[in-house]
């Protein structure tokens, strides 16, 4: 078994704290990673997977403090950033040795394992074609195989389903839940179905704290009582119902507006309706809408 321990995690940038004050324990298995952008998510990867260091607290995987022995630590860190290149020009076969052999694996144990991984990741039919020619879900497929080179036991994937059409990322979701039985897998995104499909727990950042850990049931079950709906056939009241509230979603019929909206309070509208709580009304009911989405 995998034990992750953060404790009082702090990263300072001047006199802004990116990360405060962050304590988590993890095992293995997915954990979803939310929070607007500027929330502190990459900064707590990146101290994870040892790309920078804590201005205090720390970091401890299997009793032990990750710095003691940071070279043997990294070797059990698979990490895929966001902005994931490979040489276009490689077939996928051959950026996979080429990436084996900067890992230090031996070119006889790096053989047998791209071959299991281009199988596991469902590309070893298209090995001899250039990666170039991949679709975008297929590149990320070939990022996950690179990860997995090293069989790390802590995989950190930032945001690897961003851009991907819905069949690829079903896929890719159907991937980190097979490779996630014996390792702990953090992955940050901005795709709540994504987190809620495959992830054992979620983490929520806002300005660089914790504000929820837990298991999907008992987030939801802290949502009970403010999420609603409010029905209205006036324009003015949708305008005004927008300003008041934060609206989740918003659905027009031929002559009735139907508004999903969260709050601490029940709606002073007769229409509104008490209901049942999905997770991206967690996180709207935390962090501020962009955009309503209007359908």
């Amino acid at each position: 078994m995998n034990k992750l321990e953060i404790k009082n995690l702090t990263k300072s940038f001047g006199k802004k704290n990116a990360n405060n004050n962050i304590t988590l324990t993890l095992e293995n298995g997915v954990y979803g990673l939310l929070g607007p952008n500027g929330a502190g998510k990459t900064t707590l990867m990146k101290q994870i997977v040892t790309l920078t260091k804590p201005t205090s607290g720390e970091i401890i995987y299997n009793g032990k403090s990750i710095y003691e022995k940071e070279d043997e630590y990294r070797n059990i860190i698979g990490y895929l950033p966001q902005e994931f290149g490979a040489y276009k020009n490689f077939t996928a076969k051959q950026f996979l040795k080429y990436v084996a052999a900067l890992k230090g694996i031996d070119k006889n144990s790096a053989s047998k394992k791209i071959d299991e991984l281009l199988n596991l990741v469902g590309l070893y039919e298209v090995r001899n074609k250039a990666v170039g020619k991949f679709s975008g879900g297929m590149k990320r497929r070939v990022g996950i195989a690179q990860v997995l080179l090293n069989d790390p036991q802590i995989v950190v994937l930032d945001e690897p389903t961003a851009g991907l059409d819905p069949q690829e990322r079903a896929r890719f979701r159907n991937l980190i839940a097979e490779i996630s039985k014996d390792k702990i897998i953090i992955l940050s995104t901005h795709i709540i179905s994504d987190i809620e499909a495959v992830a054992r727990e979620t983490i929520m950042i806002k300005n660089g704290s914790v504000i929820i850990k837990g298991n999907h049931k008992d987030i939801l079950d802290g949502m009970n009582g403010k999420v609603y709906k409010i029905t209205t056939n006036k324009e003015n009241e949708v305008m005004d119902i927008q300003r008041d509230y934060k609206v989740v979603n918003i659905q027009r019929g031929a002559d009735i507006t139907e508004l999903r909206v969260v709050s601490d309070k029940m709606p002073l509208y007769a229409s509104a309706q008490s209901i049942e709580p999905r997770f991206e009304d967690v996180y709207m009911f935390y962090f501020d809408l962009e955009n309503t989405r209007e359908v």
